[in-house]
């Protein structure tokens, strides 16, 4: 009985292994569950603000949570290199986001999408995000399956995706 390795293409360890060495300042998304514990929040904020510290651009959304956490920290570090962008328009976010939100200097709205779910709207603005970084990590449960497919799209455009599970 023979048994085939699946051994991965030498361009893809190489462009890998060329992200992960890259030294200077990245575009790191930053995305998450919004059924987060405080706890763990401080350490995403923490995260956040060390990687602008870094000279690092951070590339979110709006929502509670994750986002939310990822926002203070890079608001503290430095408001310039964060980029926020919202599923919908800021009208359709919650009301205790809008107060942070109006605050983000590079603030990207979607009013198109404001006739889809929210979960719809998400995942297309997930797209978007990935699209304009070159990292991403991500805080999820397992069964989180927007965020889920966002890690899996990221990993065909061979971005860097660090998967963090809270389950």
């Amino acid at each position: 009985m023979s048994q085939s390795l699946e051994i991965p293409k030498l361009d893809t360890l190489a462009q890998e292994l060329a992200a992960i060495q890259q030294t200077g300042s990245k575009k790191i998304a930053l995305l998450g569950s919004r059924h987060v514990p405080i706890t763990h929040q401080h350490l995403i904020e923490m995260m956040s603000y060390a990687l602008v510290l870094e000279g690092n651009r951070i590339i979110t959304s709006g929502a509670a949570g994750t986002n939310s956490a990822a926002i203070k920290g890079a608001m503290r570090a430095d408001p310039n290199l964060l980029t926020v962008i919202l599923p919908q328009s800021l009208a359709r976010q919650p009301k205790e986001s809008q107060e942070q939100l109006k605050q983000v200097i590079h603030l990207v709205e979607n009013p198109d999408y404001d006739n889809l779910s929210l979960g719809e709207a998400s995942a297309i603005c997930n797209r978007d995000i990935i699209s304009r970084c070159q990292q991403l990590i991500c805080f999820a449960f397992h069964d989180s399956h927007t965020l889920i497919q966002t890690c899996k799209e990221a990993d065909e455009q061979r971005k860097v995706v660090t998967r963090f599970y809270f389950d």
